[in-house]
């Protein structure tokens, strides 16, 4: 143990001695050795200017020789967009090389590069460089800034003067020719799986919209576009391939693919995380942010390009939408774990990227941190796409629990109306057996007393009398009993409440209209095609032929309707069932509509049932549906 704490120790305090720059510039040998190399701490010397006025002669002269002070940090950074900074490197390329080499600029984003390479006669060459230049000036077509190196087999000092609008890492990197070579088409190859991952991931959302028409996967492939266009900017990729003769375009375009992107990603929040009634709070706060955000853009836009520099401001939308997904997580919905693990991955990216911007992070800048974002970028693409899929799924639950709850009570409806039919039953037959009992005593006592007493001739009439009544009254009780049992099946006592459970809504009302109006096929009303798709209303159909779309209303009594569709429903039933009996105030009472406009209803159902009387005859119970379909009646 004791060992091992002394080698951590030691290891400690080697890391430690070796971050500390020498108090004299570094020169870098040239060997075939080493195929590239960063400049880091005593290897940069390094002279701030403020202003722009200092010539190459002045800088290397020697009173500026001691002005140059060596490099503290890993990785420096240009932070004053005023300022001029002076560096400087020194080269052994006295040993021969098989190779060629190359100086290269990794941060794509200064404006200004001037490079003095050392030529005969202790003069210096001079290399323009940078992305106020056009893209077809550089000597490679390549994203970064490179020049190759002079070919004095000397020690060689050079000298870089450079300027920018925004902060960037000064990354200098010596290259052989062949490791560039490989090392960009490694780089390319990984760009193309970065950008080709946004574009599949962004038509698959375009094709999840076209099938599911809703607006979060839209909001999702902007902010995609944005994430890429915004990495295509900081790479460089953009100006490679997008606006090579329009550099003034590298100053905003990026702030501009940050402001689509915070935006929209407020909005995929909103919708996918359905904050209006999970987080109404947190929905207006993101509200909120979106209108200060769009005020800042146009702020950068219209007076002042260089604020779109400040894109720590990021980290507001990007904390607001991680807080509401936190939130609403907390408070059961399972939907937005996998948003927060997604937005947990881009947040430590951001955090990377703003301590590097920030010059906080204390490590060397090299590639894998310096591509953090782009890959976090991608883990969360990959964890929002299972957000989105988790709530389908969770979705489709709940619709199938909706529609077993609804099957098992129209179940149980179904048996408790064939118990009391049962019951009913019961009761007719014993009510018929007791009156054919008192019918066949009467009729014996009216015998007996025939038989008896033909004296009592009178009182013979007016029993005989009694028993004509009697039949009578036994007729009507047989009719009602009819009745009772035909408004039963009828369910003609059906309460608008139990109805709206059979159709509760629209959209329930809608799809048993288009049920019955083509059960027995489509055929356009224009040109008879048989062959259709869904139009833009529910459950409307298009004709693949001519494109005429029809409504499930039209040509129905319920075209053109302005009360409740299963409210019409439900008058249509109750004046079918009570064959036009029930009154108007009756149904104003019941369905709470004016008693006018239900008078006005109940006459144009009552004329559609005249019209359909041998239709209706043995509808049975579901007759009154026969109403609805191709009546030209308007409600």
């Amino acid at each position: 143990m004791r060992k091992v704490c002394f080698s951590f120790l030691c290891l400690v305090f080697s890391l430690a001695y070796s971050s500390v720059p020498s108090r004299a510039q570094t020169t870098v040998a040239v060997v075939d050795t080493e195929k590239q190399h960063v400049f880091r701490y005593g290897e940069l010397a390094y002279f701030v200017e403020q202003g722009n006025e200092l010539s190459i002669s002045q800088i290397t002269s020697a009173s500026f020789n001691a002005k140059f002070k060596l490099n503290p940090n890993p990785t420096p950074q240009i932070t004053n967009k005023n300022a001029t900074y002076w560096y400087r490197i020194a080269l052994d390329q006295s040993i021969s090389t098989k190779n060629d080499w190359l100086l290269e600029f990794f941060d794509q984003t200064i404006d200004s590069i001037s490079v003095y390479s050392p030529a005969p006669g202790n003069t210096f060459s001079v290399t323009h460089l940078g992305s106020n230049r056009p893209f077809s000036d550089r000597l490679y077509n390549h994203k970064n800034f490179g020049l190759n190196l002079s070919s004095a087999r000397k020690t060689n000092i050079y000298y870089f003067r450079l300027r920018s609008q925004q902060s960037a890492n000064v990354i200098i990197v010596l290259r052989s020719v062949n490791w560039f070579i490989s090392y960009a088409l490694d780089e390319y190859f990984f760009f193309g799986i970065f950008y080709g991952m946004i574009l599949v991931f962004g038509l698959y959302n375009l094709m999840m919209f076209i099938a599911l028409r809703q607006r979060q996967y839209l909001y999702y492939i902007v902010y995609n576009l944005s994430i890429g266009l915004y990495e295509m900017c900081t790479d460089g990729i953009a100006y490679q391939y997008l606006w090579q003769m329009a550099p003034e375009w590298n100053h905003y375009a990026y702030g501009i693919a940050l402001f689509f992107a915070s935006v929209f990603a407020i909005f995929f929040a909103q919708t996918l995380l359905n904050l209006k009634e999970n987080a109404p709070r947190f929905n207006s706060l993101l509200n909120v942010v979106v209108i200060a955000r769009c005020v800042f853009f146009l702020l950068c836009f219209f007076v002042n390009k260089t604020w779109f520099g400040y894109k720590a401001v990021e980290f507001i939308p990007l904390a607001a939408a991680f807080a509401a997904g936190c939130y609403v997580l907390y408070n059961g919905y399972r939907p937005a774990r996998f948003f927060v693990i997604g937005y947990s991955f881009l947040f430590f990216g951001f955090i990377i990227k703003t301590m590097i911007a920030l010059n906080l992070w204390w490590l060397p800048v090299t590639a894998l941190n310096f591509y953090t974002l782009s890959c976090c970028f991608i883990m969360e693409m990959l964890f929002i796409s299972f957000a989105i899929g988790d709530r389908l799924r969770l979705l489709k639950r709940d619709k199938d629990l909706a529609q077993q709850r609804m099957i098992r009570q129209l179940q149980k409806n179904e048996e408790l109306k064939d118990v009391i039919n049962k019951k009913l039953e019961e009761q007719v037959e014993s009510r018929t057996r007791e009156i054919v009992d008192q019918s066949t005593l009467i009729a014996q006592q009216n015998f007996e007393l025939i038989e008896v007493n033909q004296r009592l001739q009178q009182q013979a009439e007016e029993i005989s009398r009694m028993n004509a009544l009697l039949e009578n009254d036994n007729l009507n009780l047989h009719h009602n009993i009819e009745k009772v049992s035909y408004d039963r099946v009828m369910l003609a006592d059906v309460d608008f409440e139990e109805f709206s459970r059979i159709y509760p809504d629209k959209d329930t009302c809608y799809k048993f209209l288009a049920e019955i109006k083509w059960k027995d096929n489509y055929a356009c009303r224009k040109c008879e095609n048989d062959h259709y798709g869904n139009g833009h209303q529910p459950y409307s159909r298009r004709c693949s032929k001519c494109g005429y779309e029809e409504s499930v209303l039209t040509n129905t009594i319920l075209q053109n309707t302005r009360i409740p569709i299963n409210k019409a429903f439900y008058m249509i039933f109750l004046v079918y069932a009570t064959k036009g009996q029930i009154s108007s105030h009756k149904l104003s009472q019941i369905l709470s509509i004016r008693q006018s406009t239900c008078w006005a209803y109940s006459i144009r159902i009552k004329k559609a049932m005249d019209s359909k009387k041998r239709e209706l005859k043995n509808a049975g119970q579901m007759g009154w549906s026969k109403l609805v379909v191709e009546s030209k009646i308007t409600l």
